[in-house]
């Protein structure tokens, strides 16, 4: 039988649409920001020319991915007044000012320092770039700050009160700091530096399978592997307890995300796997080990976990959507833990670059921080449904009195648009990728003697400046 799709479906739809594009790139830019600032400054201490060839080839990625972040970023912002009015009337006197406080800080730090960033080695001292390198490193996390803050007040809502029919401000302080914003805060920002450690690695394997054994394909190489060592498991400890605080403040989340429907006592199992069913109220086939479920999601052997039995109908999340996106994003965690691991045992081994099954095993990860990436944030946000403001608005309130054709058709305009733009920045990325960085002179260098940076593009001199940030690639798109 045809269902056809609610104007409230189709707006639902295209924010993940659109959102789903915009992730990614704020992600890889704050991840690279900060590898860029660490080269930069590795570079002033030694003088190694590899770490400025490093430095210089990032910039160009970095670039890219920020323009297309921004340009994503612009489109959901417009969203919220044409698909989710009802939000924003409601929730407007809160998330407004925390996006205001965003582009106040952290955007106008980020586009102040940009063009000396990408632009400005031969124009201000080593130092005063590195400065600007860094307030651009700054601005991304705290951009981070903000938005996390918003979405998390949406998660977990406090410091407010609702005076016909509008949100209203009581504790600031309570708002920003809201029980689970540290745990989203870290989680998220140790993501965004997974996320590209992963595309350092893969870049670094390509060029190593490729033959490539110069410096800057080493260093870059085994940073990367490096950061991943550290990050991966404590990525894991975060994740758990960012899971105790989320049994706490949203139990049906938790109850969707374990395909959970009866409250055991004495302990609950934990389901491997199964297919959850909204119809019966059972997960069907299930895998499950007993009393596990206790102990990872209350740390304890006989905890309890409610059911989803144990709450409205209407108020439970889709749970085959939440159980499948949650062991995606665990079992791509768990793989970025082991390719850190085993980065560790080769490079003991002093076989690090020369091991090619391994090589392959990293290039085949890289886009795994990208998909693990969104399947968190799928079971985050479809978690929270039926609910826009946990607890206190629900989704379909908060759409705009829109019709089902009005909203499908700039859905079909938003995917035509999108798939032609940023499917052409990411092909341009991906050729930047494969260039990789400069290859060594052949004359040497001495360590502590610095060198000319290379000219951004063959059409800017030293007395020219690009007047565009995707300008700092010098990549032609080619066939």
């Amino acid at each position: 039988m045809h269902t056809s799709l609610s104007a409230f479906d189709l707006a639902r739809l295209q924010f993940a649409f659109t959102v789903s594009f915009h992730i990614v790139f704020p992600a890889l830019s704050i991840g690279l920001a900060s590898f860029i600032a660490v080269l930069e400054a590795c570079w002033l201490k030694t003088r190694q020319p590899f770490y400025k060839d490093l430095c210089l080839f990032w910039s160009k990625v970095f670039a890219v991915a920020f323009g297309m972040g921004v340009v994503s970023g612009v489109v959901m912002s417009y969203e919220f007044g044409t698909n989710w009015s009802g939000f924003s009337s409601f929730a407007g006197p809160v998330t407004g000012p925390l996006l205001m406080y965003e582009v106040m800080t952290a955007f106008f730090l980020e586009a102040g320092f940009l063009g000396i960033m990408l632009f400005g080695w031969n124009r201000v001292s080593p130092r005063a770039h590195f400065g600007a390198t860094l307030m651009v490193a700054i601005g991304t996390l705290i951009s981070t700050f903000w938005i996390l803050a918003s979405n998390s007040w949406m998660q977990t809502p406090q410091g407010f009160k609702v005076v016909d029919g509008h949100v209203v401000p009581v504790d600031w302080f309570k708002i920003i700091f809201n029980p689970s914003f540290p745990y989203r805060l870290a989680h998220m920002a140790i993501a965004a530096f997974i996320v590209a450690a992963l595309v350092v690695a893969a870049s670094g394997a390509w060029h190593l399978l490729k033959g490539r054994r110069d410096p800057a394909i080493k260093k870059m190489f085994s940073m990367a592997l490096g950061l991943l060592l550290v990050l991966a498991p404590v990525q894991a400890f975060v994740g758990d307890a960012h899971g105790l605080n989320t049994r706490e403040y949203q139990p049906t989340k938790i109850a969707a995300i374990e395909g959970i429907w009866d409250t055991e006592q004495g302990g609950t199992a934990l389901n491997l796997f199964g297919i959850p069913d909204m119809h019966a109220e059972t997960t069907r086939y299930a895998v499950s080990i007993p009393h596990l479920g206790s102990l990872i999601l209350t740390h304890s052997w006989d905890g309890e976990i409610k059911g989803l039995k144990s709450f409205p109908a209407d108020e439970r999340p889709n749970s085959p959507l939440l159980f499948w996106s949650f062991r995606v994003m665990v079992c791509l965690g768990l793989l970025m833990i082991l390719l850190g691991v085993t980065g560790w045992v080769l490079r003991r081994r002093g076989t690090l670059y020369e091991s090619r099954g391994f090589q392959r095993f990293v290039l085949a990860m890289g886009p795994t921080g990208f998909i693990t990436l969104l399947a968190g944030w799928v079971t985050t946000e479809a978690g929270r449904q039926p609910w826009v403001v946990y607890g206190v608005m629900r989704t379909a309130q908060a759409v705009s009195p829109l019709t089902a054709q009005q909203v499908g058709i700039s859905l079909m305009a938003f995917v035509a648009v999108y798939f032609l733009v940023f499917g052409t920045g990411i092909y341009y990325l991906l050729k930047l990728l494969r260039k990789g960085p400069a290859l060594p002179d052949s004359k040497p260098h001495s360590p502590h003697e610095p060198r000319e940076p290379r000219v951004a593009h063959p059409a800017l001199t030293t007395s020219q400046t690009a007047r565009r940030p995707m300008s700092a690639a010098d990549q032609l798109i080619d066939a």
